[in-house]
């Protein structure tokens, strides 16, 4: 099972049909995807369901209708325990974006971080897990598989915020904070902090 989500709601793609019993269910074609999507952004559903019984097949399926961008990210810990937050779109996020052509998925995480932060020094901990979400991007809507990693680093310098990407605030933050910024942040990011 893939939990996709769309505007918060989540578009499940399922090999189990008894998963389906409670939601709308789709076929696995462009159009039922499209109206599923549609679907949820619009509030007209909850959650929606996509079925095919090939667990192995359905998300290879799924992203020959909608196109797939892979991107890598960071839940980055500094000495102090504290984690790095961004904000972007009024909402705290964590920092993370597209794979470059050629480099491997744990480069493009910390490469990334390094981008939208100004933090140097990272190491990598540990993959944490994958999560998904549509976008829409000219019109079309896509994919978008962000691989997590655990990342720490002994950085203490001066964080500077990615303007470009529409980054104005980067921020190390405690738990009290990082309570309070998961309650204005996506649903995906809150999975990530063991909150679903």
């Amino acid at each position: 099972m893939y939990k996709v989500f769309v505007n918060e709601l989540p578009l499940i793609l399922t090999n189990k049909l008894s998963e389906t019993r409670n939601g709308e269910y789709f076929s696995l074609n462009q159009e039922s995807i499209e109206d599923a999507i549609s679907s949820l952004r619009k509030g007209k559903l909850k959650e929606a369901f996509i079925y095919h019984p090939n667990h192995d097949e359905i998300l290879k399926k799924f992203t020959k209708e909608i196109p797939l961008v892979i991107a890598g990210g960071g839940v980055v810990k500094n000495k102090k325990g504290k984690v790095l937050f961004i904000y972007r779109n009024d909402k705290w996020d964590l920092p993370k974006g597209k794979l470059d052509k050629g480099e491997s998925i744990e480069e493009c995480a910390i490469r990334e971080v390094e981008e939208e932060t100004g933090v140097r020094n990272l190491v990598i901990d540990n993959y944490i897990r994958t999560t998904y979400h549509i976008f829409k991007r000219n019109g079309v809507n896509k994919l978008k598989q962000v691989y997590w990693y655990a990342m720490s680093t002994d950085f203490e310098g001066k964080l500077k915020p990615e303007k470009k990407e529409g980054i104005f605030k980067v921020k190390w933050k405690g738990p009290a904070k990082i309570q309070k910024a998961l309650e204005n942040s996506y649903v995906n990011i809150k999975i990530l902090f063991g909150e679903d």
